[in-house]
């Protein structure tokens, strides 16, 4: 599973919108969805932002274990 997978995954099993996630890094929701579907990329800063929020580690945030 890759990140963007991951990233869908983690907001869809905390019930929430892309909007919501967005607010999470400071983005808006359009800005959100290009990273969710590759248009864009992740930056460090917002990995590390969805990680202490979903409580997970950047590992598994970005697909190199699965627990």
């Amino acid at each position: 599973m890759n990140y963007r997978e991951r990233m869908r995954e983690l907001r869809e099993d905390h019930d929430l919108t892309q909007s919501q996630a967005a607010k999470i890094i400071n983005k808006s929701q359009q800005g959100y969805n290009h990273i969710e579907t590759g248009r864009a990329e992740l930056k460090i800063d917002d990995l590390i932002k969805f990680c202490d929020f979903y409580h997970v580690s950047a590992d598994y945030f970005i697909g190199r274990k699965e627990k």
